[in-house]
């Protein structure tokens, strides 16, 4: 079981992504933040001291002090839903390239190995999507065990063992995950046909259905005014540069 300080640290963390500060944002004071919780100095000096390590705040003395917002962890848009992570040492932007890069080179192979176990794990994990569609952190996590079974159907140890390396680095740094916005609902939608299209692909060994298909998975990563901060931006993938102007109208 989390300490008392422990939990007021995700607390305060959550909130602090959940408002969108930014660095050098007066976040509190420390007395408000022990009136706030009900709990001693001693408490919420823990709790302070847990997210500095972090490198999620500062505290600062004086008239002028107080807690501020040293460095909101990074983040980045996923087609929908916007993703903080802590302690990566890579950019997330990256890493999710890299994760992209290989679920298009398995999917491939996927489409000429897979057996009838892997076609149904795929349809699992779709209908396992369709339910998660109302909470963006389980949708994000069923969408990575869904390539993960593309993964294992390619049948290729080494890189199925690499993607599940990226897996379990994105799980265990992920801080939150929200719908970015009123629209998400319905590129949720897109987003599930398209995974269906690629199932359906792999399942009828259709590589010119999968290539398309696999365009438009990296398409439907583009939905920020800035795209270099989502895996599918401009500049990261020439063959997505048509799909991003086609989806500007649905950023959130």
């Amino acid at each position: 079981m989390p300490s008392v300080a422990e939990r007021i640290a995700a607390d305060l963390e959550d909130e602090i992504l959940r408002r969108r500060l930014d660095a050098g944002a007066r976040f509190a004071l420390r007395t408000e933040l022990i009136d706030r919780f009900g709990v001693s100095a001693n408490a919420i000096n823990e709790a302070l001291r847990i997210l500095r390590e972090r490198g999620v705040i500062q505290v600062k003395p004086g008239v002028q002090g107080g807690v501020f917002v040293a460095q909101p962890p990074p983040q980045l848009r996923l087609g929908a839903i916007d993703v903080w992570f802590r302690g990566l040492l890579a950019d997330p932007v990256d890493l999710f390239e890299a994760r992209s890069r290989l679920e298009d080179s398995l999917a491939g192979v996927a489409a000429e190995r897979a057996t009838p176990e892997d076609c149904r794990d795929l349809d699992w994990a779709l209908e396992e999507l369709r339910e998660a569609r109302d909470d963006p952190r389980r949708y994000l996590d069923v969408n990575l065990r869904f390539h993960s079974a593309v993964a294992r159907a390619a049948r290729v140890p080494v890189l199925a063992g690499m993607y599940e390396s990226i897996v379990v680095l994105v799980r265990g740094t992920l801080v939150r995950a929200e719908f970015a916005g009123p629209g998400a609902a319905k590129v949720i939608d897109e987003n599930i046909t398209v995974h269906a299209r690629i199932a359906r692909a792999i399942r009828e060994r259709d590589q010119a259905a999968l290539a398309v298909a696999l365009i438009d998975h990296r398409a439907d990563l583009v939905r920020l005014p800035d795209s270099s901060r989502s895996p599918g931006g401009a500049g990261r993938d020439p063959d997505a540069s048509h799909a991003i102007g086609a989806s500007s109208t649905k950023d959130d």
